[in-house]
């Protein structure tokens, strides 16, 4: 093993009562932060305005853009993980912790996330790269704040990274792009949750067949997702699903279209960041072998601890990701 984070990832010590790293995890998707914030005044949430976003090809995908009235630092886009919305905690949180410091905000959904399975006919999944290209494009249209960068979790943080990486070929070139918690090797992703602890398998199965249902409920003429009852691996899962409805040939084929590598990530066309935490229980950490701070990575922070997204630094729920994201956008003002 030879990845090895920078000297801030030293940084984040959580209280031994949150030390752990199922604690971490459940407590970035469910956490008294939102009351936290919403107590102190959200202005954030304040200024959030509903958008649908043309992203061509007839594909609509939806977000909330929070912006300042005046001179703002610039724009960050960001994107949740898998089953997630503009409104999961860990994203929320960050949202309200940079538009608190003076960044216009879009929080962007992904096809079939936050509600949104009756406005695309095709179902959602991971490769569908050139929809997510063009709701920035979009999106860059109504805010052109600069410096501009997009940050994603888990799987939204593969996503982000790929923007750093396929952006400025389609005029698209986010000053950094960070990606937290990111999910660079889905196949490992996906054999970490079928064998990992119970209590992550069941909460992303549960949110899995919840949108299998929406989706059939919203185009009923289209799918019949009965088939898929039974299944209890997300590995068996994966492969049924890709062959049913993604259009690639195999299963392998599917998950090459979006595995990112760290000699990619060093050689990307636009600047990226990597927060991972070693012990985090779905993202391997053996997947991040060999990358380091060197070409296009400004940063790479892999903590000891942390979970998944978590990051959580005491009982008054403070999120060490939040300020260290606070400080790389930060550099990009010098």
């Amino acid at each position: 093993m030879t990845a090895a984070g920078t000297d801030a990832a030293g940084s984040f010590r959580p209280s031994w009562p949150l030390a752990h790293p199922q604690l971490q995890s459940v407590l970035a998707a469910k956490s008294p932060r939102r009351r936290r914030w919403r107590r102190a005044g959200n202005r954030m949430e304040a200024a959030a305005q509903p958008q649908v976003l043309d992203c061509g090809d007839g594909v609509r995908l939806t977000g909330f853009h929070s912006r300042h009235a005046a001179a703002p630092h610039g724009l960050a886009v960001l994107i949740h993980g898998w089953e997630g919305s503009h409104d999961s905690m860990y994203l929320y949180s960050m949202a309200c912790h940079l538009y608190a410091q003076g960044w216009n905000v879009f929080r962007l959904n992904l096809r079939d996330h936050a509600g949104t399975h009756a406005l695309n006919a095709e179902p959602f999944h991971s490769a569908r790269m050139d929809e997510v290209l063009g709701a920035l494009r979009r999106i860059r249209e109504l805010d052109g704040a600069r410096p501009w960068c997009v940050t994603g979790f888990s799987l939204g943080g593969n996503f982000a990274l790929r923007v750093g990486l396929l952006g400025p070929a389609a005029g698209l070139a986010p000053d950094l792009a960070i990606g937290i918690s990111p999910s660079i090797n889905p196949g490992a992703t996906l054999e970490a949750i079928d064998t990992g602890p119970a209590i992550l398998r069941r909460y992303f199965m549960d949110k899995w067949r919840k949108s299998l249902r929406a989706k059939q409920q919203a185009w009923p003429e289209l799918y019949d997702f009965a088939a898929y009852r039974g299944e209890r691996r997300f590995v068996d899962i994966t492969r049924r699903f890709v062959a049913d409805f993604t259009g690639f040939a195999t299963a392998e084929d599917y998950l090459a279209a979006y595995t990112l590598t760290p000699a990619m990530l060093m050689r990307a066309p636009a600047p990226l960041a990597v927060v991972t935490a070693q012990d985090d229980p779905v993202i391997p950490f053996r997947d991040f072998a060999g990358l380091r701070a060197q070409g296009s990575v400004i940063a790479f922070d892999a903590t000891r601890r942390g979970g998944h997204c978590g990051f959580i630094e005491n009982l008054a729920m403070d999120c060490w990701a939040e300020r260290r994201v606070g400080r790389l956008l930060e550099n990009l003002q010098a």
